[in-house]
């Protein structure tokens, strides 16, 4: 399941009815999808390195003791390798309260993001951020969970909001009604899409 290629268009997802991943993390399809741009990068890795099952949980402990040598995506699978020791949930996906975890989560932003060809600077980034919302939401409002996994089909193909979208989505989220919100900031993301 690779993720999808720049400029391709948005598909619409058979059990949620949203742009495929952004039912993530409530839709067990949006979710595998969103998991598999982690879990890809890690069997690439492993085939890099000639590694097997045995040796994983090795190879993810040296990943998280040097993030700022990998891809985003490795660190983030190999921390889904590690149980903390602190909560005994995966590592840096625990409760917000769980220091291990909060300092685990907090490390995987040295980890290197880089720009496929074609996207605008900073959309890996995007990407990466949105992708970490999405996987470990706790700690983070409703409404910025709401806003990433909607985005995320968005800059997954290529695209990057500028300033002024992002200012929009976010005066729809204060001035629409709970209910009607998710229906709202689609609209605005789909009139994004169709004006690249």
């Amino acid at each position: 399941m690779a993720r999808p290629a720049v400029g391709a268009a948005l598909r619409r997802c058979a059990e949620c009815g949203g742009y495929e991943y952004s039912g993530a993390p409530a839709c067990s399809v949006c979710r595998e999808l969103v998991d598999s741009i982690v879990e890809d990068a890690w069997s690439a890795f492993l085939l890099q390195w000639d590694a097997g099952g045995d040796q994983e949980a090795v190879l993810a402990e040296m990943v998280t003791a040097e993030p700022d040598r990998h891809d985003w995506r490795v660190v983030d699978a190999a921390l889904d390798r590690l149980v903390c020791s602190d909560c005994g949930g995966r590592l840096g996906r625990g409760p917000v309260d769980c220091a291990a975890c909060s300092l685990a989560h907090g490390f995987r932003y040295a980890a290197i993001e880089t720009d496929r060809p074609g996207v605008p600077p900073g959309n890996e980034h995007a990407v990466r951020v949105n992708v970490s919302v999405v996987r470990r939401p706790q700690g983070i409002s409703e409404n910025e969970v709401l806003v990433r996994r909607l985005i995320l089909p968005v800059v997954l193909v290529g695209l990057l909001p500028t300033t002024e979208a992002a200012q929009r989505v976010s005066a729809l989220i204060k001035r629409s009604s709970p209910e009607g919100r998710a229906r709202l900031i689609e609209q605005a993301i789909e009139d994004m899409f169709s004006s690249r």
